[in-house]
Parts: structure tokens; C-alpha cells; sequence
């Protein structure tokens, strides 16, 4: 029996999603469910989908490892689409004030945010940040993520940049989770340059960007498009800059007040456009008419204290919409994948099916990788999680609280919530 090679039988609900491609409006609830469903995986590729007893009449069964998923939901690994996981130090002591009504530019100005981290990141080591983010994955995948992206950021420097993406580039080496890589240099103005960020967006362009290319650290280049951080001219011109020497592009697009982040979006093709608590409605507009995948990341709304972006008025505009945690050291520290549902069902309107969309295809074709990942389908890769609930609506339903019973990687069992608590 080769590694890679499993048969999942039985499954009160097979949830495919299938799709080579984000769904867009009203796409977004039909999840393709085969009850009493099964699915082949030889060498790590999905090889057939369908009900359990038209597939174990084709194969013969003891060439696989056999999965029985009676009575129990299978779904496609989800994807984090926004995270920023690679950081040294954390931030409680941030929450306390917010808790006391500190608003988040005021919180900077004391100190605290986004430069917090960047003392904290710059002071750690190779070692400390891999450690530190071997043990987040692995409790990324307890929750069913089995593709996420990670985000620099957290150095405004040059060295500390290309630190965190070095690390990610390890990790992805030595952890079942892939990781992709996003350059976020510009997440926040350094102290140095304040007053002089056009000169900050010089020294990215000039030292920063060709060194990242060059080496292949990253392969999307983000920036945090916002009022008293980035203007859109800035933003307009790092991201072309990047997008010419062949990077895809994100953006941290119109989360505290409308700059017109989504209509820069759509205008230089980003893969997707985040955020968007404040997009208007032309920029929700243009994102649909130039197929930008809105990113939503409830967790932060949540934990700030914000109003929820409209994820609703976004999927009957005909928007392709993903989810994500948006894990972080400050604004939202959490990766429970469980609570990004309830909080999307419960406050952003959205149903249970286009959570679970926004999760799986659209989640990968938010890091450009719908035809290979988000969906079980044939040809794609063997990422499946097997719930220990029949029914995927039980998601939602236990808030906050992981369903994951098993977790499979290119067709190898990497996480076994059974096999834990027998140890």
C-alpha cells in the first residue's frame, strides 16, 4: 500500500464544492453534496468522487488505506486565505485597553499596534519564529485548515522582510500545511519615515522588492491601503511596480474609512481585495465586473469592536466572497476556523453554504489556487477533512468549537483528533 493512497467510504454528507473557479452570488450556496459519498486518493490526487457503492464496485479496496466515514460530514481542507501568523511577541495587554474603549489609532499612538509587533519580530530569532510558528500550524490544521497564507509585515525593514519570509519558506518545507507567501513591506509607516512615506515606498521599490523576487520569498505583494497610512497613489505605485515584475497582488482595502481600496483593486486585476468594511458601492461594483475575490475577515470586525463588512449586499451584487481568520498578534488573535462561521452566519447575514464556499473554493482562488485545492474533485489535491458530525451545518451550530475529527494532506493522515486523546 503506498503513502498517499486512501479511500474515505460512507460519508453521511460528501460536501465537494466542486468548482475549478470562485463562485460568484448566488453560486455560492450550491455545494455539490453526495450523500453516502466516497472519495479515491492515489499518490496524494484525487482519482474518483461519487456514492460509496458505485465507487467500491470499481476499485478493490485493499490497495488503499479505508476510511469509514459513517455518520460523519466529509468537506474539502479549508483555506486561510489572510493570516499573519509570523510574528515574535503579543499584544494582550492591547486588548485590556480596548476592552477599556481605546480606539486602534489611538492604541498606535501609545505605542501599541502594528509597530508593537515589529519590535517584538525584529527581536526574535530564525529559530524562535520557527517554533513559534510550527506550533500555530499545527493548531491551524485542528481546526481544518490545510492551505494559508502568511503574510510579512511585522519588520518595515529590510532584513526583518525577508526574515519572516524565510521562515514561512522553511515551514512550508518542513510542516503538512502548504503556506503561501505574501509581501506586506508595507503594513505600517516606520517611525523613520513618518512624513515621508513616498520615500518609504522608494525604498521597497528599489531595495526590498528585487532582492524577494530574485529569490522567490513571496509570491503576492500586499499593502495596507488606509487614511494616515497608505494613500492610493502609494499603494497604486507599489503594486504596479510588483505587479510588472511578475508578483499577483492583495490589498488591505477600506477597513476604517472608504479610500477607494476595492476600485484599486479592480483597476491593477489583484487576486483579491480584503477587508472592505467601508467599500463603497462602486467598489464593490468594479470588484464583480473584474472578478477580485472580496475577502472578508469577520474575527477582526469582531474583536475591534467594528461593523461587519456587507457580505451580504457583496454576494447579491454577484461578488465572489472568501473568509478568512486575519490571525494576528493584535487585531484578531485567533485561528479558529469554527467562529469565522458562526460570526459570518450570525452577524454578516451570510448562509451556512456560502460560509462554507467562502472557506473552500473561493478561499483558494483567493491565493490563486482553485484549480488545484478548495473542492473535492478529481485532479485536484487529496485535502479532506472528515467531521465528526453528519451534517456540515453542525459547524455554525457548535460556535467556536472545532469539528474536525481528521485531517488529510495530499492524501497522507496528518491529524487524527482520536488518536490525541489516546495518547
Amino acid at each position: 500500500m503506498n503513502e498517499g493512497n486512501i479511500i474515505i467510504k460512507n460519508a453521511s454528507e460528501l460536501v465537494t464544492c466542486s468548482g475549478f473557479k470562485a463562485k460568484k452570488g448566488s453560486e455560492m450556496n450550491n455545494l455539490h453534496i453526495i450523500e453516502d459519498g466516497a472519495v479515491v486518493i492515489e499518490d496524494g490526487i484525487i482519482k474518483a468522487v461519487g456514492k460509496t457503492a458505485q465507487i467500491l464496485d470499481e476499485i478493490d479496496e485493499n490497495k488503499y488505506e479505508v476510511i469509514d466515514a459513517s455518520n460523519k460530514s466529509v468537506l474539502p481542507g479549508f483555506v486561510d486565505s489572510h493570516t499573519h501568523f509570523i510574528f515574535g511577541g503579543y499584544r494582550a495587554e492591547e486588548f485590556n485597553w480596548r476592552l477599556s474603549g481605546m480606539q486602534y489609532m489611538e492604541i498606535m499612538k501609545k505605542g501599541g499596534g502594528i509597530i508593537n509587533s515589529v519590535r517584538g519580530t525584529k527581536e526574535a530569532t530564525r529559530e524562535e519564529l520557527i517554533e513559534e510558528g510550527l506550533k500555530r500550524l499545527n493548531s491551524m490544521m485542528t481546526f481544518g485548515v490545510t492551505t494559508v497564507e502568511g503574510k510579512s509585515g511585522y519588520g518595515l525593514d529590510y532584513e526583518t522582510e525577508i526574515k519572516q519570509l524565510e521562515v514561512m519558506k522553511e515551514l512550508n518545507k518542513i510542516h503538512p500545511l502548504d503556506i503561501v507567501k505574501t509581501f506586506l513591506g508595507a503594513h505600517a509607516v516606520p517611525e523613520e519615515y513618518k512624513g515621508r512615506e513616498d520615500e518609504f515606498i522608494d525604498f521597497i521599490i528599489d531595495r526590498v522588492l528585487p532582492e524577494i523576487k530574485e529569490r522567490n520569498l513571496a509570491e503576492f505583494c500586499d499593502i495596507f491601503c488606509e487614511k494616515n497610512v497608505f494613500s492610493v497613489e502609494q499603494s497604486r505605485r507599489l503594486l504596479s511596480k510588483a505587479k510588472e515584475m511578475g508578483m499577483k497582488l492583495k490589498i488591505h482595502a477600506d477597513e476604517i474609512v472608504q479610500l477607494g481600496g476595492a476600485e484599486l483593486a479592480a483597476e491593477l486585476g489583484a487576486v483579491s481585495a480584503d477587508h472592505l468594511l467601508q467599500a463603497s458601492d462602486e467598489g464593490i461594483k468594479k470588484l464583480v465586473e473584474k472578478d477580485v475575490v472580496a475577502t472578508l475577515l469577520p474575527g477582526t470586525a469582531f474583536s475591534l469592536k467594528e461593523d461587519y463588512a456587507r457580505a451580504r449586499y457583496m454576494i447579491d451584487s454577484g461578488c465572489a466572497v472568501a473568509l478568512a481568520t486575519d490571525f494576528n498578534p493584535g487585531s484578531c488573535f485567533t485561528e479558529s476556523i469554527p467562529l469565522i462561521i458562526a460570526l459570518a452566519t450570525l452577524y454578516m447575514n451570510m448562509t451556512t453554504e456560502e460560509a462554507i464556499t467562502a472557506l473552500t473554493i473561493n478561499g483558494a482562488a483567493a491565493v490563486s489556487r482553485a484549480d488545484e485545492i478548495g473542492s473535492i474533485d478529481v485532479g485536484k489535491k487529496g485535502d479532506i477533512v472528515i467531521h465528526e458530525f453528519p451534517s456540515y451545518k453542525y459547524i455554525p451550530y457548535h460556535i467556536g468549537v472545532s469539528t474536525v475529527e481528521k485531517v488529510i494532506k495530499n492524501g497522507i493522515l496528518v491529524y487524527d483528533k482520536c488518536k490525541v486523546f489516546e495518547k
